[in-house]
């Protein structure tokens, strides 16, 4: 047996307290995003795991790139055909987290997704490298492959029959807006008492804010 029982860190950097929180947890979310991205410490600041159950009825997590966010939700994009695509679009209640070490911080969100509308994904896929625009053509995401060189022989066909021309967004990539149903803000404290203020949407669109204990 490989022990951990003596990983351990003491969490005192921040405090998360009621009376310095936003009543919208996007504006918490936001000053917590710039605060993490202003200190440093986090290589990719928008990374976070997003969980779906599977077609096999499996959860399933894997991390992408949060790539827009706004009152809406927090929009990211895949290959609608993948695993995690096929997934969502069968059962849009997901999970979003991120986990920020370096002020020992996690936001959680609960959500419903959907579909970007086509101009969002189509502004969004133009504004990739050509290589990477050329990866979700030449990607058939999930799908089994021979190996490795198979998919550089396509990417070097494809490179040739599109050199020079604008490279259409296929329509089985695009945008996952997900809409908050819950936000959940996580600030490690001393003692494993961390601070954790959930952010629940009402009928009214409102949002209900609770501590939760550790």
């Amino acid at each position: 047996m490989n022990d951990l029982s003596n990983y351990r860190k003491s969490y005192e950097k921040s405090e998360l307290l009621e009376n310095t929180i936003s009543e919208d947890p996007i504006n918490l979310f936001h000053k917590w995003f710039h605060e993490v991205k202003d200190l440093g410490g986090v290589e990719e600041v928008n990374a976070m795991t997003v969980s779906s159950i599977g077609l096999d009825n499996f959860p399933k997590a894997r991390v992408v790139l949060l790539k827009q966010y706004n009152e809406e939700g927090f929009i990211f994009y895949t290959n609608y055909n993948s695993e995690k695509g096929k997934s969502i679009l069968h059962n849009p209640n997901v999970c979003l987290s991120f986990f920020w070490h370096s002020l020992e911080r996690q936001v959680i969100i609960k959500g419903i997704a959907e579909k970007t509308s086509d101009i969002v994904s189509d502004n969004y896929f133009a504004s990739r490298p050509e290589g990477s625009q050329l990866g979700a053509v030449v990607s058939d995401q999930s799908e089994i492959i021979p190996n490795r060189d198979f998919l550089e022989t396509k990417l070097k066909a494809l490179e040739k029959q599109w050199e020079g021309k604008q490279i259409p967004r296929p329509a089985y990539w695009g945008g996952f807006l997900v809409r908050p149903i819950s936000v959940e803000f996580w600030q490690g404290r001393p003692n494993r008492l961390h601070d954790r203020i959930l952010y629940t949407l009402q009928e009214d669109f409102n949002w209900k804010i609770d501590r939760l204990a550790p």
